[in-house]
């Protein structure tokens, strides 16, 4: 009868170098305490990596590089399955991720309904932060990513430059999207939608 450790790793293996998990992910293998101390031994013996508290990857690595970090919305959303909560990009990596801004920042933010938490990798730092209802109302569709980026960039320099570049980017699903959740929008950013969604 195989071990949890080697369930654990057959499983982990079958998924690919990159996968990112949680110890619930494994919850069918054994009790939370028995996985919990068999993810710590791999950890240990370098075979995957602790990224914080109950969070781990299987790390790809580079010839040169070493050890690559992983995807911060890989990231993010483990941490989201983990404690059952919703998530939304935010700030300047909202906008990045819209094609707005060409900046990656050093400290990726995430809106959350969970609570407050932070990932450090290397330089770069992942941070999910407790927020309102409201702002959570568009978490995970396109509107709430819009939003998040247009109040990153301001109103002032949110030009016919940046919207073009959305109505030509944004599939037509999208655009109707944009003008289904104008009124979780702050009203300055209306016409805006308006001028995106009635492409």
């Amino acid at each position: 009868m195989q071990s949890i450790d080697a369930k654990l790793k057959k499983r982990i293996f079958g998924r690919g170098k990159g996968s990112i998990f949680t110890p619930t992910d494994f919850l069918d293998l054994g009790s939370r305490d028995a996985i919990d101390k068999a993810l710590s031994r791999s950890a240990a013996k370098g075979t995957f990596r602790r990224l914080a508290r109950g969070l781990y990857d299987y790390p790809k690595s580079h010839p040169d590089l070493g050890m690559i970090s992983p995807d911060p919305d890989t990231i993010a959303r483990a941490i989201a399955g983990r404690d059952n909560t919703r998530i939304q990009p935010s700030g300047a990596y909202a906008a990045n991720l819209l094609g707005l801004s060409t900046q990656v920042p050093a400290k990726i933010v995430y809106l959350t309904d969970g609570q407050t938490t932070t990932v450090r990798l290397g330089k770069q730092q992942i941070q999910l932060r407790h927020t309102t209802a409201k702002n959570m109302a568009t978490a995970g569709r396109i509107s709430g990513l819009v939003i998040q980026a247009f109040k990153h960039i301001g109103k002032n320099n949110i030009d016919d430059g940046r919207i073009n570049w959305l109505k030509s980017k944004l599939p037509k699903k999208d655009k109707k999207q944009l003008l289904k959740d104008i009124r979780w929008a702050p009203a300055w950013m209306h016409p805006f939608f308006r001028q995106i969604g009635n492409d």
